[in-house]
C-alpha cells in the first residue's frame, strides 16, 4: 500500500498491522493501524512514528516523498511504544533532528529510551512556524497517558489527534467516508470503552479545550482519519465522557456452573422485556469482556450474575469485575444475582464492586439454593419486571 496524501505536501506514512488480535488486553478482531504523517514545508515534519517492528513498513512510504536525512523535526504526541517504538530507529536516521514533545513527553521518551535527543519541550498555546504552515500545541494530559498532547495545523485545518477519535481497523480505506459509520461507531466506542472511559473528565476538558479550532480533518494515532462525519464522532465523545446512556437499555452480564445462575438469568431478562426494556445478554463463558464493555457503553443498567463458589464468585467474573473497576463506568443502575449450595457470598460481592463504582442500587440481590423451580424462577422474572419498570421511569 502506497503512502496517502491528506492535503498537498501532507501524507499518512504509517504502518498496517493486520494480525493485531489483542491490545490493551482487549480483543481487536479487526487489527490496526499506526498512524505517522509527514509534512513537507520549509521545515519537514514527522508527526509520530510507529510500533518497533514496523519501522521498516513506515520508512519505506517516508522514502517515498523524501530523502529522510532531510526530516528536521519528530513530533511525539505520546511516548506508549505503539506511537514511540520506531524512535530510537528514526533518530538513527536523524541524529540532527529536532524532538517536540510535551513536559512529561520528554522525562517518558528519556526513561523509555535512555538518549539524550534534541527536545524541544511544549506546551499548550505554544506554536512553531514550519514554512507556510504552523503548528500549534495542546496538552491534553491522562487522554489518557500524563505526557499526551495533540497537534493542530491552522491552515490546513487538521487536528493531529492522538489516541483521541481512534479505532482499531487494520484497513486499506483511510478515511471514514470510504468505511461506513456503524463500523466506526462500532470500533472508536470499544476503543473508547476498553482504553479512553477511566478518563473521561479529562476528555470533557479537552474537549472544551479543542472547540473553537477550525476542523476539517482528524487525523488520529489509530484507524482511519474523520473528514466527512467529523460532527457524528464528536456527538459520541460528548455523549461517551459524560457517560450518557441509552435510556432503555439494560445488559446482564453472567457465567453459570450447572445452569442454575443462567436460568436466573434468562428469567430476569424476560422480566425485563415484559416491562419494554432493551436486553442484550452476555455470557462470561462465549464473549470476551472488552467486547462486553462496548455494551456495557450504551447500557444504563448493568445486571451481573455468578453463582458462589469456594466462598466467593466465580472467577470470570471476579476478573470482569476487576476490568471495570479499572475502567470506572459512571451512571448506572445495578442489580446482583446468583445460585448457591451453602454460602452465597458471591452476590454480596458483586454488589460491593457496585457500590464502590457509585452505581444506584435499587432492589436486593437474588439468590436461589441449588436448582431453582417454576415458583422461583417466576419471582426472579418479577424482579425483572420491576426492574425494567425503574429502567423505563416507573416505580
Amino acid at each position: 500500500m502506497d503512502k496517502v496524501m491528506l492535503k498537498d505536501g501532507i501524507h499518512w506514512v504509517g504502518a498496517i498491522d493486520w494480525n493485531l488480535t489483542n491490545f490493551h488486553g482487549y480483543l481487536t478482531q479487526r487489527g490496526s493501524t499506526y498512524n505517522a504523517y509527514l509534512i513537507q514545508d520549509e521545515k519537514t515534519v514527522l508527526i509520530d512514528t510507529v510500533k518497533a517492528p514496523l519501522f521498516d513498513e513506515m520508512w519505506t512510504r517516508v522514502k517515498e516523498l523524501i530523502d529522510p536525512s532531510k526530516i528536521d523535526i519528530v513530533v511525539s504526541n505520546h511516548v506508549e511504544m505503539d506511537h514511540s517504538g520506531a524512535l530510537p530507529r528514526v533518530m538513527e536516521e536523524l541524529p540532527k533532528a529536532k524532538v517536540i514533545t510535551s513536559p512529561q513527553g520528554e522525562k517518558g521518551l528519556k526513561r523509555h529510551f535512555k538518549k539524550d535527543y534534541d527536545f524541544q519541550v511544549v506546551k499548550t498555546g505554544d506554536s512553531i512556524k514550519i514554512g507556510k504552515r504552523t503548528l500549534h500545541f495542546f496538552l491534553t494530559p491522562m487522554v489518557h497517558w500524563p505526557d499526551n498532547m495533540v497537534t493542530y495545523c491552522p491552515e490546513e485545518k487538521i487536528l493531529f489527534s492522538n489516541d483521541a477519535f481512534g479505532q482499531h481497523i487494520a484497513s486499506t480505506e483511510r478515511f471514514d467516508d470510504q468505511c461506513g459509520w456503524d463500523i466506526l461507531r462500532e470500533e472508536a466506542g470499544k476503543y473508547w470503552a476498553n482504553i479512553v472511559m477511566p478518563y473521561a473528565d479529562q476528555v470533557q476538558t479537552a474537549l472544551k479545550a479543542l472547540g473553537g479550532l477550525d476542523i476539517k480533518l482528524i487525523a488520529p494515532s489509530h484507524g482511519v482519519m474523520w473528514r466527512g462525519m467529523i460532527p457524528k464522532i464528536l456527538g459520541e465523545y460528548q455523549k461517551w465522557s459524560t457517560n450518557t446512556t441509552e435510556p432503555d437499555r439494560a445488559l446482564i452480564v453472567y457465567d453459570t456452573m450447572w445452569g442454575s445462575t443462567e436460568r436466573m438469568a434468562m428469567a430476569l431478562r424476560d422480566g425485563l422485556l415484559s416491562a419494554g426494556a432493551n436486553v442484550t445478554v452476555r455470557n462470561l463463558k462465549h464473549k470476551d469482556i472488552s467486547d462486553i464493555m462496548t455494551d456495557l457503553l450504551t447500557s444504563r443498567m448493568v445486571l451481573l450474575g455468578s453463582p458462589t463458589l469456594n466462598n466467593g464468585m466465580l472467577p470470570s467474573m471476579g476478573a470482569f469485575l476487576t476490568y471495570i473497576k479499572g475502567l470506572k463506568p459512571k451512571n448506572r443502575i445495578g442489580f446482583a444475582f446468583g445460585s448457591y449450595g451453602w454460602g452465597g457470598q458471591s452476590v454480596g460481592e458483586m454488589e460491593e464492586v457496585m457500590k464502590g463504582l457509585g452505581w444506584e442500587i435499587p432492589l436486593e440481590g437474588a439468590k436461589l439454593k441449588y436448582i431453582p423451580d417454576d415458583k422461583e424462577l417466576d419471582d426472579v422474572k418479577a424482579i425483572g419486571r420491576k426492574l425494567g419498570e425503574r429502567l423505563k421511569g416507573g416505580r
